[in-house]
């Protein structure tokens, strides 16, 4: 008993003193130097196109070139940006009912069968017969009723950075931010897979063109740290049957 009560007294004080670090202190921003984003923004980029050195005309309006006044600026290689817009406003609603009851009765008797009925009745305890020998009754009903509500509204904006290229053209995107306000940070983050050719012109996404999207909003800090249940309170919500 003694070795389990050590070693859940040594997890306990690892933890205290892990959180102890933060008293005082507002949440720290992780670094974006490491990020993802930042890796593929540093890698090698394909060689952008440009006029032939022979063409007389440099600064043509009409030159194909993502640089020239009407050039394609959409994101398509890694270490490119765009902006990826979440507008959620789902709902949903259900309700179940159910109803249900059932009857049944069996009776059995003897009253006359070449007068043994009646021998056997005088063995028997005061008030019994074998005209009624058995008899059989049951009921059952059951009530059934469910519901499900839920409203869903999240208005968003942020820029993410294609990060790769699938061998069939699709790209991959990564977009974190990271807002803090006094003691409370707010975290956004989304990554998925999109098309090229479903980036608009205003070289911007919507979430619901993005496939595999996971899109986390949440925070850290103080305000944050109180709403959330003790690691105690965790832990004995699971292992109690009750």
């Amino acid at each position: 008993m003694r070795p389990i009560l050590f070693a859940v007294l040594t997890l306990f004080l690892v933890s205290a003193c892990s959180r102890m670090n933060e008293v005082g202190k507002a949440p720290d921003l992780n670094p974006v130097e490491m990020s993802a984003e930042h890796v593929a923004m540093n890698a090698s980029a394909l060689p952008r196109t440009s006029p032939p050195k022979s063409s007389p005309v440099r600064a043509s309006l009409w030159s194909g070139g993502r640089q020239s006044l009407l050039g394609d600026r959409r994101a398509q290689a890694a270490g490119d940006i765009l902006t990826v817009v979440i507008e959620i406003d789902d709902r949903a609603e259900f309700s179940n009912s159910s109803k249900r009851a059932r009857g049944a009765s069996e009776e059995m008797g003897v009253p006359n069968f070449f007068g043994v009925p009646q021998s056997i009745d005088n063995d028997l305890i005061e008030g019994a017969s074998m005209a009624n020998a058995v008899s059989l009754s049951s009921n059952s009903s059951s009530n059934g009723n469910g519901s499900v509500k839920r409203n869903e509204k999240l208005e968003l904006r942020v820029a993410a950075t294609v990060i790769g290229t699938l061998p069939n053209g699709v790209l991959k995107i990564q977009g974190t931010q990271e807002v803090r306000v006094n003691f409370e940070l707010r975290e956004l983050l989304v990554t998925g897979f999109v098309r090229p050719e479903d980036i608009s012109r205003q070289n911007e996404i919507s979430y619901d063109k993005i496939a595999s999207a996971r899109i986390s909003y949440g925070g850290r800090g103080q305000i944050s740290d109180v709403q959330q249940p003790r690691y105690g309170q965790q832990i004995t919500d699971i292992i109690l049957p009750f």
